[in-house]
C-alpha cells in the first residue's frame, strides 16, 4: 500500500498490509483521493478493490495512462474537479432553461 500523503514528485512509500480489506481501509482513510493503483495477482480482485476506493482515478497493473476521452480528478480534497472530456467542459459551464412564448 502506498502512504497516504499527498506528494507531487517522483516519491513512493510502500508498505505491507494483511489483506485487500485493509489495504482499502488505509487507502480511503485520508482526505485526499486523486489517484490509485493496484497491483494484485488478477483483474478480477483489482476490479473489485477499485469499485471500493474513494479515488478519482484507479490503474490496476498498469502506470499512468491518459485518454482525453476520460475524465481525470479526484475525490475528497483533491483536485479541482473534473478535468479532459465533455465532464471536465461541465465544470465550467452554467447551465440554464429559457422560456420563449412565440405567441405575440
Amino acid at each position: 500500500l502506498v502512504m497516504r500523503e499527498e506528494s507531487f514528485g517522483p516519491v513512493v512509500g510502500v508498505m505491507a498490509v494483511d489483506s485487500g480489506e485493509v489495504a482499502l481501509e488505509y487507502a480511503n482513510e485520508g482526505n485526499s483521493g486523486l489517484a490509485a493503483y493496484l497491483f494484485v495477482p488478477d483483474t478480477g480482485t483489482g476490479l473489485k478493490m477499485a469499485q471500493n476506493l474513494e479515488s478519482g482515478s484507479v490503474w490496476i497493473n498498469t502506470i499512468h495512462q491518459a485518454y482525453f476521452s476520460v475524465p481525470f480528478g479526484g475525490f475528497k480534497e483533491s483536485g479541482l474537479g473534473r478535468e479532459k472530456s465533455h465532464y471536465g467542459i461541465e465544470e465550467y459551464l452554467e447551465l440554464k432553461a429559457t422560456y420563449v412564448s412565440l405567441e405575440v
